[in-house]
């Protein structure tokens, strides 16, 4: 691997980052960040602002600057909760933001360029990250990565959108994908095939949590019988916690002592608490709400299956890579999800866990059902899954992966300076 230059530093712009220690937004562009710096890249984080948010700081090591964008910070709410799709699919009226979005982060990510040596700019979504970093980079004659999650180039199909994309992916010099699902959907913008490269986010592969603890844990949380189902997620139709209810109702009456922890929280939350009751699980059915990683892992050492139910959104949203359930197979459960999207990356059927229809509670039940009577079945998948995890999921293998990609751009970007 070639050393980082110390001299230059890489300006990651994103519009996923926690907004202060703690906050509930997925980390794992903050991982990326903090894990890169550990190989020595000189990586500063460029990020929407949010009320409550500081300007500048120092997150975990990491350099954050956030941008303004609207007044008073109270309208600053595209970002953040689930992200802008989230937020525009909730309030339509959302939509006036994105315009002013747009022209500051443009203008954020040129003064940060301007005013820093910047090697390179790496930006995390095609839009509207993607779009302004592609700019300025060119302007600033820079090389410019872009990294596509899967919600920016499944959703947004509008003829102005697509247009946006698809200059985004040529002006690119190197376009990363987090599964192969995500290249495809690339692809069909355009002949891209050269530029692309699928690196998949990491998860943690930390050790086990306390074994006490953990036992204590299940204890308050499975039946005696058991068995104990997982599921992590925001709580969006489109995660389908709806239909993992839908399995435990089947299975309650084989199962007596089934029961499910559903972590996360989301609109759904109230709704999914709501049928809960309906269905009669109510007492088989833990929302716990939002749980901090070391929770959300503990949580997970205690279950026996995990469960993602993940389906397609009415705008196109389709699981694109699904670091819940890379979590869930480094912990060495069990793993039944949707037959959607980037997740058959990992969760391969009969080999590293089972695969069902998205939206067929029938088909998880019976999937739960296979896992808890053939134990070595169960065994088998969960250890297959932790293995190829390790070998391929983790935040080390990223953070590796996406350093020789630096190496090689800042290069590119050095012998542009001199020309």
């Amino acid at each position: 691997m070639m050393e980082p230059p110390e001299q230059h530093g890489v300006l990651l712009v994103t519009s996923s980052f926690p907004r202060w220690a703690g906050d509930a937004t997925t980390p794992f562009v903050h991982h990326l960040a903090a894990d890169l710096r550990g190989l020595g890249w000189d990586v500063r984080v460029l990020a929407p602002h949010a009320s409550g948010a500081k300007r500048d700081e120092i997150l975990d090591g990491v350099p954050v600057s956030r941008f303004r964008y609207a007044w008073p910070d109270s309208l600053e709410s595209l970002c953040y909760e689930g992200g802008a799709l989230v937020k525009l699919r909730s309030n339509p009226a959302r939509y006036l933001l994105v315009p002013l979005l747009v022209v500051a982060q443009g203008f954020a990510v040129l003064g940060r360029m301007l005013r820093r040596r910047v090697a390179l700019v790496h930006s995390h979504w095609l839009l509207p990250q993607g779009f302004t970093s592609a700019l300025a980079a060119r302007l600033l004659n820079r090389p410019h990565v872009v990294t596509v999650h899967g919600g920016d180039v499944f959703a947004l199909q509008g003829p102005v959108s697509r247009a946006a994309k698809k200059l985004v992916l040529r002006l690119a010099e190197v376009v990363t994908v987090n599964s192969e699902a995500t290249r495809r959907a690339v692809l069909e913008l355009g002949p891209y095939e050269k530029k692309v490269v699928r690196i998949p986010m990491g998860a943690d592969d930390t050790v086990a949590p306390d074994a006490a603890s953990v036992a204590s844990l299940r204890e308050s949380l499975r039946g005696q019988e058991g068995p104990l189902l997982a599921f992590v997620g925001r709580l969006v139709p489109e995660k389908g916690a709806s239909d993992l209810l839908q399995a435990v109702a089947i299975l309650s009456g084989s199962m007596p002592g089934i029961r499910a922890v559903v972590i996360g929280d989301g609109p759904e939350r109230e709704a999914l608490a709501r049928q809960a009751r309906a269905l009669g699980i109510d007492r088989r059915i833990s929302l716990t709400g939002w749980l901090s990683p070391a929770q959300v892992r503990m949580h997970l050492h205690a279950s026996d299956i995990f469960v993602g139910p993940s389906r397609p959104a009415p705008d196109g949203w389709i699981e694109a890579q699904g670091l819940t359930f890379i979590e869930a197979m480094l912990a060495g459960l069990p793993v039944v999800a949707s037959r959607i999207g980037g997740i058959l990356d990992a969760v391969r059927d009969g080999e590293t866990g089972l695969l069902v229809a998205p939206g067929a509670p029938e088909a998880i039940a019976e999937a739960v059902r296979r896992l808890f009577a053939d134990r070595e079945l169960s065994r088998r998948v969960a250890h297959a899954g932790q293995v190829l995890a390790r070998s391929e999921f983790t935040r080390a293998s990223s953070a590796a992966r996406f350093s020789e990609l630096y190496s090689r751009l800042a290069a590119t970007g050095s012998k542009r300076l001199k020309t």
